[in-house]
């Protein structure tokens, strides 16, 4: 049995299937929403007008879902899990009608929600949250009953900046309301800064350092405006752009392990811990991080799917592990790609590690080719052992998937001196002879034997 009928629940469930056939492991899945199988990530791209959608972000529809022999049940939302009995209590959201079914093994993949904050008028309709395919329509359609083209997004991480970017395409003049020095709070703050300066580039209004105190609403119950401390922006319309919590309310009910950041715990085979026979993955669930040691909460399908692929190859009588995570991450602002793996210097000085920083201005080919664009790569290593901590970069083509040199370097567990003899491609049209990534190396392993 599986709740959740996205990336991580029906990875699990394909993958179960291929190994056992309908003879042998019959196959239930409950998902509350329309859709199955798609891509979350895309949303952004869909409302800003770049890609069609909702279709075309589904990789694997429901009914294609039943050909394969997995019993799917859409608009069908579980509500209880009875883990001494065995069995969910699960509701058809349409009719109400609601009954219990039993289990053997049982997959958790309920994905994540975004946060609402606990303000006056945060409920409200016109303020959008955007996780699903659902979330996108919803909001798609506020925007075209929408009287004025006044957008506020709430926070600027990688979805408050992706769906501020989606709106300025919309043709809504767009405020960014932040709590933190600068958008991106995945990056450190002077890394941050370039997405900010990209960001007004385009038009968007920065308001950094600031809280929001409540969403205001009109005569029709509607949100009205966003205010803070300083200031009131009127919104016509209201994006949430500060993040996701792990969607575990039904897992903490039923008495399943949690950690500290909200997350389902699991063993390394998926498997919650304690529980033989109950799996859980994707956005729910806490992930090692190979670079801290430390448990995170990284909410992203290619996590999730390889979460799936795992459960799906244990409750299909195999073998499989996922080991963890290096936390690499790649996003845009229009040609801006920002991109980062491993650990920030608040992350690195939260776990005790003593660290170098260096930045590096480079360019993503060599500089005597046409349209070479500037690049700007930060790279972090241990102070004693040389060994890499993290990357961050910021530049236009090319930039963003230069990251997974390092990503791989990482997993890898590298010195930044290795790195700087590793046999990468070169041609001016993609680099110039050193890659911005070995200047940055190079200059670490520098500062690093400097640090005595």
């Amino acid at each position: 049995m599986v709740i959740g009928g996205d990336a991580a629940g029906m990875s699990a469930a394909s993958q179960a299937r291929r190994l056992r056939g309908p003879d042998e492991l019959e196959i239930v899945a409950f998902e509350r929403g329309h859709f199955t199988s798609y891509s979350a990530c895309g949303i952004p791209y869909w409302v800003g007008g770049e890609v069609d959608g909702p279709d075309r972000l589904i990789a694997r529809t429901p009914e294609e879902h039943r050909t394969r022999h997995i019993d799917l049940r859409t608009r069908t939302e579980v509500t209880e899990i009875d883990v001494a009995g065995r069995r969910v209590r699960a509701r058809d959201v349409d009719s109400g009608a609601a009954s219990w079914t039993s289990y053997d093994k049982l997959v958790i993949a309920t994905g994540a929600r975004p946060v609402r904050p606990d303000l006056p008028g945060a409920d409200a309709p016109g303020v959008h949250g955007v996780q699903t395919l659902d979330d996108g329509q919803a909001l798609l359609d506020t925007l075209a009953r929408a009287r004025g083209r006044r957008a506020v997004v709430v926070g600027a991480g990688y979805i408050g900046v992706e769906m501020a970017e989606a709106l300025i395409h919309r043709g809504y003049e767009v405020t960014v309301v932040n709590r933190g020095r600068e958008p991106m709070s995945t990056l450190d703050p002077d890394m941050g800064r370039l997405v900010h300066k990209a960001m007004e580039g385009l038009g968007i209004t920065m308001v950094n350092d600031t809280g929001v105190t409540e969403v205001r609403t009109g005569g029709d119950g509607r949100a009205s405006a966003v205010v803070t401390a300083d200031a009131v922006y009127p919104a016509d319309v209201v994006v949430l752009g500060i993040g996701v919590t792990p969607e575990t309310s039904l897992a903490r009910a039923a008495g399943l392990p949690v950690g500290g950041h909200g997350g389902l715990l699991t063993d390394r085979a998926m498997r919650v811990r304690g529980h033989a026979d109950i799996w859980a993955g994707g956005d729910c669930v806490e992930v090692l991080d190979l670079v801290s040691g430390q448990l995170r909460h990284i909410a992203l399908g290619t996590h999730a799917n390889k979460h799936g692929q795992v459960i799906g190859t244990n409750a299909g009588g195999g073998y499989a592990t996922f080991p963890g995570v290096v936390g690499t991450a790649v996003s845009k602002v229009c040609d801006l790609e920002i991109a980062r793996t491993g650990l920030r210097e608040k992350d690195a000085r939260r776990v005790g590690l003593e660290f170098v920083a260096v930045t590096i201005e480079s360019t993503s080919r060599a500089g005597y080719y046409p349209d070479a664009s500037p690049m700007t790569v930060k790279m972090l290593a241990e102070r004693r052992t040389g060994k890499l901590l993290g990357v961050q970069i910021v530049g236009r083509e090319g930039a963003g998937k230069r990251v997974d040199i390092a990503a791989v370097a990482l997993t890898a567990g590298m010195t930044v001196e290795q790195m700087t003899a590793l046999d990468l491609g070169y041609a001016p049209p993609f680099s110039p002879v050193w890659d911005p990534v070995l200047v940055a190396a190079r200059k670490a392993a520098r500062a690093v034997e400097e640090s005595g």
